[in-house]
């Protein structure tokens, strides 16, 4: 979608491309240092980069309440979380805001910032972020909760249960199932009757609407307009945003073991940072230098980030 149909800015859309970059970056150092075995795990969000920035910035942060799910990198950073943050907890450190180094890593809170610690099994979020944004309408809040989750979760009886709670009391919440088509190994067609997600929302009244995910100006158009209804008070909606998992479920996945290498060809060709960043250049937007100089400021980030992480205080046992 052109970023002007879709209401942004030319430095708005710039702004939304460096969000997605920032968040590549940050993916690929945290992969790189689990493989060098500095901490267990690595969880990766690449292909999901458009969905989650372009739906996050529709959101006020400090003001909204989030609900992530364990693939949501870049929507933690728009919410506030600094890379320091993030590497503390994939660390480990007592100083992580999540947990204090006693969670897994992936399962982001910070009470300073309205994020909301999750709870580990599958779709859980969903209900309680019905029940908070219930509570946020009864105190008489503007906020409105973004609340994500992975295909996979929409399997769960949670899924249902919240979104009919939500819908029966017109609670200002915004789902956002990021599909990528794969529940850690099963796919899309083999745990989902009907093909889609989005059309279950008309079963609890609500609006649902399927969104290609690796564009992160429609995502954006989509969630806005999904926060804007929330605020005025008239209720829930859903987003399926369709993106691309490029890599395995976690570090501890294979995908080759279950996917094709067609199918993984047809995943990398629908990689939504070149597409951005190809949209881009095309608009004059994203000159070379400045996208240098990005790739230069965010590798000093990401290298202040890691030290001060490494140098941080253990959790005690």
């Amino acid at each position: 979608m052109d970023h002007r149909a879709a209401g942004l800015t030319d430095g708005e859309a710039l702004a939304t491309y460096r969000w997605m970059l920032l968040t590549r970056r940050l993916e690929e150092r945290l992969a790189l240092l689990q493989r060098s075995g500095a901490f267990p795990l690595a969880l990766s969000s690449r292909g999901h980069e458009a969905a989650q920035i372009g739906a996050a910035l529709a959101f006020q942060p400090k003001l909204d309440w989030w609900y992530p799910y364990y693939r949501d990198l870049g929507a933690v950073l728009v919410a506030g979380s600094t890379l320091l943050d993030l590497m503390l907890s994939s660390f480990g450190k007592a100083t992580d805001p999540a947990s204090g180094g006693r969670q897994t890593a992936y399962n982001w809170g910070d009470r300073r910032l309205n994020i909301v610690a999750r709870s580990a099994p599958v779709a859980v979020q969903v209900p309680q972020a019905a029940g908070s944004a219930l509570a946020l309408r009864r105190q008489g809040s503007r906020a409105v909760v973004y609340c994500s989750l992975g295909d996979g979760a929409t399997s769960q009886g949670d899924f249902h249960e919240g979104l009919n709670f939500a819908a029966l009391h017109r609670a200002p919440v915004v789902y956002i199932c990021q599909n990528n088509q794969w529940a850690i190994s099963v796919p899309f067609g083999r745990q989902t009757a009907g093909g889609s997600v989005a059309q279950r929302a008309a079963g609890y009244g609500m609006p649902g609407i399927t969104v290609d995910g690796t564009d992160p100006f429609a995502v954006g158009a989509a969630a806005r307009e999904a926060v804007d209804r929330a605020r005025r008070g008239l209720g829930p909606s859903l987003l399926e945003l369709r993106v691309a998992r490029l890599d395995s479920h976690t570090s501890d996945d294979d995908q080759r073991q279950y996917r094709s290498q067609e199918d993984l060809g047809e995943a990398a060709a629908r990689d939504p940072l070149p597409a951005a960043r190809g949209y881009l250049r095309r608009e004059d937007l994203l000159p070379d230098d400045l996208e240098r100089q990005w790739e230069v400021d965010i590798l000093s980030e990401l290298d202040g980030a890691e030290r001060r992480a490494r140098e941080a205080p253990d959790a005690v046992p």
